[in-house]
């Protein structure tokens, strides 16, 4: 059996802390409904909207993330105003002052409580927001001085927060029924429920956005990638100044995420505290496979399970898309063109109009037509251009290929990589191809580039009762060498 072994100095007084590999969570206590201490709120009563439901608030106790302090959070629970729910769409994406007011739902949430879906809300946000700003200090410090992930708040405090959420729901018996449970939301609303449908085999379907899919270098702490990194930011740096242009070095040599494991970026507090280089990989490794989906997509698969990224690809939280796009081709993702957190003006030829989360809950709970399913892609440089074809299996027919590219874009995790956006003139139509259903396009090579980065997006329109959803896949990210 594996062990995260939190090596600390005990000449400065801290606690060393072993975790067996395998058990971030207790999953008969996450299941335990007579632990959740249920306190209501409002009971069940009537709210009308596009159709009538039936609503209820409490608070639940989730856990401990630090010893003798309880971690408790709201839940609004939704449910048809005629009958049970049979499984429900779980988000944690909401706050604290508005979890008392009535929802009314609209759009795909009213599709999925027409068809007998219900509504789960609780509140996945920085403790502080959550109304707990002393156990968010208490937990942060813990979990720097041990390396326990269980005072973590993202390794365990959120995603705990979500199961323990769909524990009350079910513990509802006159108004839930077991069925699929699709959680969906972006940055640690992607995150957290990675984790959970990781751990939890009730959860069945994850849409996240801006959120980590997969274990690369620079967030298994390899210490290559990371002074390749230091060594990337220097350059990019230095490029700035010799521009006449303003240098943010905190931006550049200390931004809060890139880099960071899952989440912000730790390591120099918990190096600051007495660990060492090697107690943060070992950490970093053995949570691997419990947060990282791209590693246990065959098993959700099998399970049943469905999962949607869509990680920007400029954001940095999902700061790793080559690494990714090489590694993990068939993890299904969209790529809206200069997206992600804090880009408020994607490229203009980015898609409009996209509805890729409504199509996939309503495909996952109801049937008929799914989004496409990730395409294989195939490039080869000569001389003096890269050819480039994305093939998708027989009978995934896509209406429309769009491709990006960019030039010596950035190393994964850099300043350079959240920066540099793809440019505007560099965005053309592909042409289809009948014989082996794919899209092909040629690029141009530049004299004296290094590599050239390129995705595709495809379109499928789906009907649904009456309604189309414009819905979008990307090609595998891809980078390729052209020295």
């Amino acid at each position: 059996m594996k062990f995260i072994k939190a090596g600390i100095l005990m000449a400065a007084g801290l606690v060393t802390v072993t975790v067996q590999a395998g058990e971030l969570f207790d999953m008969a206590a996450i299941r335990d409904a007579s632990t959740l201490d249920v306190k209501v709120l409002k009971n069940w009563y009537p709210v009308r909207g596009e159709v009538m439901t039936r609503q209820k608030l409490i608070t639940i106790r989730v856990g401990e993330l630090v010893p003798g302090k309880e971690y408790r959070l709201p839940v609004r629970l939704i449910v048809p105003h005629d009958r049970k729910a049979k499984g429900f769409h779980l988000t944690g994406g909401h706050q604290l002052r508005n979890m008392q007011n009535d929802f009314p739902p609209r759009g795909s949430d009213a599709e999925l409580l027409r068809g007998g879906v219900g509504l789960v809300f609780t509140v996945v946000q920085v403790l502080p927001a959550s109304g707990l700003p002393e156990l968010g200090r208490m937990a942060e410090k813990r979990f720097i001085e041990t390396l326990n992930p269980k005072h973590s708040i993202q390794y365990w405090g959120w995603p705990a927060a979500l199961m323990r959420a769909t524990t009350a729901a079910y513990a509802e018996k006159k108004h839930f029924e077991k069925g699929k449970v699709a959680m969906s939301g972006g940055s640690k609303n992607g995150a957290s429920p990675s984790v959970a449908l990781l751990q939890d085999d009730r959860l069945t379907a994850l849409h996240a956005s801006v959120s980590p899919i997969w274990p690369s270098p620079l967030r298994l702490c390899d210490e290559k990638a990371w002074a390749n990194l230091r060594k990337a930011n220097g350059q990019y740096a230095a490029r700035l100044r010799s521009l006449g242009k303003r240098v943010d070095e905190r931006r550049i040599f200390n931004h809060a995420f890139l880099g960071g494991t899952f989440g912000p970026v730790y390591n120099r507090d918990a190096i600051e505290a007495g660990h060492k280089w090697s107690d943060l990989k070992r950490l970093a490794r053995l949570m691997s496979p419990e947060v990282f989906v791209a590693l246990k997509l065959t098993e959700l698969k099998k399970r049943g399970a469905e999962v949607l990224f869509h990680p920007g690809t400029h954001d940095f939280v999902a700061f790793d898309l080559a690494w990714g796009g090489k590694h993990y081709p068939e993890v299904p993702i969209y790529l809206r063109a200069n997206s992600g957190h804090g880009i408020r003006e994607p490229h203009p030829a980015a898609e409009r109009g996209e509805q890729n989360k409504a199509a996939f809950l309503l495909h996952h709970f109801f049937g008929g037509e799914g989004l496409l399913p990730a395409p294989r892609v195939e490039s080869r440089a000569d001389e003096k251009k890269v050819k480039i074809k994305v093939t998708f299996p027989e009978g995934a027919q896509a209406q429309s290929g769009q491709i990006w590219w960019i030039y010596d874009r950035g190393p994964d995790g850099s300043a350079a990589y959240l920066e540099d956006l793809f440019p505007e003139n560099q965005s053309a139509p592909m042409k289809y191809q009948k014989e082996d259903n794919s899209w092909n396009f040629t690029l141009p090579r530049e004299a004296g580039k290094k590599h050239i980065d390129f995705f595709s997006n495809h379109r499928k329109t789906i009907r649904r009762g009456g309604r189309t959803y414009k819905t979008y896949t990307s090609s595998p990210y891809t980078r390729v060498p052209l020295n």
